[in-house]
């Protein structure tokens, strides 16, 4: 699979805006009543989403570099490129997170001239975590988010 990269635009934010998973993944959905705040984080290039095209220019999934991939709770100490993916719902689930996973990697590493990558995923999502797994990354942190009761855990590879 061939995947390119571009910051994320408005009207890549406006789709992955209305973007609805199903249980249990319905927490990553936006909150469809805060929908300006939403584009305005999306696109604020501080943020550095980007997303994420198949060869047809076509938006399947997006990514964040940086502290957008952090969770408060967890310890961040280690030097590392944090890393927030999310792909399409009708995409989710067909054993193909792999390869954009994969992808998001080799990129944010290049970009970013990194030596370690980092990703922070609700322990609930066991699905994300064996995407991770199969690329390498390694799990060395297990934490209550601050705030909640919501687990998470760190993995991290070396690029």
């Amino acid at each position: 699979m061939k995947f390119s990269f571009r910051r994320l635009e408005k009207e890549h934010a406006l789709s992955i805006l209305r973007w609805r998973y199903l249980p249990p993944y319905d927490s990553y959905n936006f909150d469809i009543n805060t929908i300006q705040a939403g584009l305005c984080y999306l696109i604020d290039p501080k943020n550095a989403f980007y997303a994420i095209l198949n060869v047809h220019e076509e938006l399947e999934g997006y990514c964040s570099f940086g502290a957008d991939g952090q969770v408060p709770g967890g310890d961040y100490c280690t030097e590392a490129l944090d890393i927030g993916m999310g792909m399409r719902p009708d995409l989710v689930g067909q054993g193909q997170g792999k390869h954009y996973a994969e992808a998001v990697v080799k990129y944010g590493a290049n970009q970013y001239k990194a030596q370690k990558c980092r990703v922070t995923i609700a322990e609930l999502n066991k699905r994300a975590q064996r995407v991770w797994q199969q690329v390498g990354f390694e799990q060395i942190e297990k934490f209550v988010k601050t705030g909640t009761e919501e687990e998470f855990v760190i993995m991290i590879y070396a690029v």
